[in-house]
């Protein structure tokens, strides 16, 4: 396999950009390879710089559910382009976008729409706290909300404990109003909650955690969570910005029928452009500027190119068939694929959800919190990753994160990948 061109727009890049990247997991650090730059995708495939061809199980970190280039999104692109780009002023295409969405996911009577998911969970978290009158929240440790400062934490050496800074230039201050939970843990969630009684504005989770692996909620956890949540007056923020329309048409929420305050979506809502949103109760909701007092504002934010591919994407979430038809891509995968993990359980694991999937190196078959993830062999994922590459398979490059099914995903390409994860385990585990 040549990769000439990348190698060299790499060595280039790296003099221009920290890391040679705009985002950090894109640099191959984690696999100890360089990265691909990538020149084209069309559905399944993507194509790079050198003229290799990938069948891709990124998908752009997860929007891509339709796959590259979805032509009823591009056009719908192209013909607002035409029209103009950008306008910092209201336009018709958000609020038929805010429309759908609030007819899709439960617990939205209003929604505000940002640039990206790490804005959508930053302006959550103020308007909690805004809406409360109280300082606290509590993060639990496995979940990912983006690089605001005062969610770069993690938790110290005791359970439920304050957050400490996970990153230079977050400060003591920051992280101090941030308590951290294990994931999947309700004792130590009741316990922080009847500690800091009065204090917590919020807690925050991803209702499925899919940036350290893909770790699923225990029986009965989410609807626990809801319940000590209302217990001790603390909203519930979930935040979708994976799967929001991944696990269903109203995301985890109605997959799990667990209703939260407020809720973050991304990714999938912007049909592969830059997007992001927030909603919630029409109460809460209420308290933001100009309607309230929570200040959130942003050039950008329901720019009309957004919009109309949030529009064409909603449009074809909603076909009564499609959520079924990828739903039986992910069963199929999962059927084929589970047969050759278990020749290799000692090694690795295999877990999914819908179009959702995750391979972890380790013995360990009862993977349940963040803690089981970090202990799972790195390097072995690093020496699978340049082995699936080798056979045409473009996986993320970090162990830590899930792989992701969409609807141009062929029966022909699970089977090829499929087959080539067999070959790829038997060179590095035998």
């Amino acid at each position: 396999m040549i990769k000439t061109k990348s190698e060299d727009l790499f060595k280039k890049a790296l003099n221009l950009l920290p890391g040679g990247v705009d985002s950090p997991v894109r640099s191959f650090r984690s696999v100890e390879g360089t990265p691909l730059f990538i020149s084209s995708g069309k559905g399944s495939r993507i194509k790079d710089e050198d003229g290799n061809d990938y069948i891709d199980y990124c998908m752009s970190w997860g929007p891509l559910i339709f796959g590259h280039g979805d032509t009823q999104i591009i056009e719908a692109v192209r013909e607002t382009a035409l029209s103009g780009t950008s306008f910092g002023a209201p336009h018709k295409f958000e609020v038929a976008l805010a429309e759908l969405v609030i007819s899709m996911v439960p617990s939205i009577e209003k929604i505000r729409f940002v640039n990206s998911g790490t804005e959508a969970v930053m302006s959550a978290i103020r308007l909690a706290r805004g809406f409360s009158g109280k300082d606290k929240i509590v993060k639990l440790d496995g979940c990912y909300h983006g690089h605001a400062d005062f969610l770069l934490v993690a938790g110290g050496s005791g359970l439920a404990s304050f957050g400490i800074p996970d990153s230079a230039g977050v400060t003591d201050g920051n992280a101090r109003d941030t308590l951290i939970v294990p994931y999947n843990d309700i004792a130590s969630l009741e316990t922080v909650f009847e500690k800091n009684k009065g204090t917590i504005a919020a807690l925050i989770l991803e209702p499925v955690p899919c940036n350290y692996g893909l770790i699923l909620p225990v029986e009965n956890y989410l609807s626990k969570v809801r319940e000590l949540c209302d217990r001790y007056s603390v909203l519930l923020i979930f935040d979708e910005v994976i799967t929001g329309f991944r696990l269903g048409k109203g995301g985890a929420q109605e997959y799990y029928n667990v209703m939260p305050d407020i809720t973050t979506l991304g990714k999938i809502i912007g049909g592969g452009l830059p997007v992001g949103a927030y909603g919630g109760r029409k109460d809460i909701m209420s308290k933001v500027a100009p309607e309230g007092p929570v200040y959130q504002a942003g050039t950008l934010s329901g720019n009309p190119l957004a919009m109309a591919a949030g529009i064409a994407a909603m449009k074809k979430l909603s076909d009564k068939n499609f959520y079924k038809e990828l739903s039986d891509k992910g069963k199929f995968f999962s059927s084929k694929l589970i047969s050759i993990i278990n020749k290799y359980s000692n090694k690795v694991q295999f877990r999914s959800i819908e179009s959702i999937f995750c391979l972890y190196f380790t013995e360990n078959r009862n993977l349940t919190t963040v803690d089981d993830v970090k202990k799972c062999n790195m390097k072995l994922f690093a020496k699978f990753h340049s082995a699936m590459l080798n056979k045409g398979i473009y996986l993320s490059p970090s162990g830590y994160e899930v792989g992701f099914l969409s609807s141009s995903h062929s029966e022909d390409d699970i089977i090829k990948t499929i087959s080539a994860i067999e070959e790829s385990l038997k060179e590095i585990i035998t």
